[in-house]
């Protein structure tokens, strides 16, 4: 193959690729929701009295999610990794998070409405909140999940 015919080849497949990706964006469409209209649900996942809002995607399917989680007054949230890397904003209240594989509150850093978390795929974390909830927002690429390094920490796995 010349070297002409193989840099049209090339532009070809990537002016296709690039006006795919652009079809695609224009037919996802606007999102907009106010913090009124947001839909909560349970995150027994995450701990007791935990709420979920997803606003965008499905955490179960490789695509993109925007998520909300409440975390109410004095919870506590295991040592866990997530299967994807996690970027959280908080959005009010007062989030303690800390990595490592042992929880100690002690350890644990206060994080204010607009601070921002990166956290890499894999790497050992916990959470809490003391005397006030505390709302994030969470997003990234799925599918997401959960996992606590020890299973007693799981609160899907306390019996009731």
């Amino acid at each position: 193959m010349s070297a002409h015919k193989a840099v049209a080849v090339s532009l070809a497949i990537l002016s296709a690729a690039f006006l795919a990706s652009a079809a695609l964006a224009e037919g996802t469409g606007l999102i907009a929701a106010t913090p009124a209209e947001l839909k909560w649900t349970a995150a027994p996942s995450v701990g007791p009295g935990v709420m979920i809002s997803v606003i965008e995607g499905d955490l179960k399917k490789p695509e993109p999610f925007t998520m909300r989680l409440m975390l109410p007054a004095n919870t506590k949230v295991g040592v866990h990794t997530h299967p994807v890397t996690e970027r959280v904003t908080v959005i009010s209240g007062t989030f303690y998070f800390a990595t490592g594989d042992t929880f100690d509150a002690a350890k644990a850093k206060a994080y204010h409405p607009g601070d921002t978390l990166i956290i890499p795929v894999g790497m050992p974390m916990y959470a809490a909140t003391r005397k006030q909830e505390a709302v994030l927002q969470l997003h990234g690429t799925g599918p997401w999940g959960i996992t606590y390094l020890n299973p007693a920490d799981d609160p899907r796995n306390s019996k009731k």
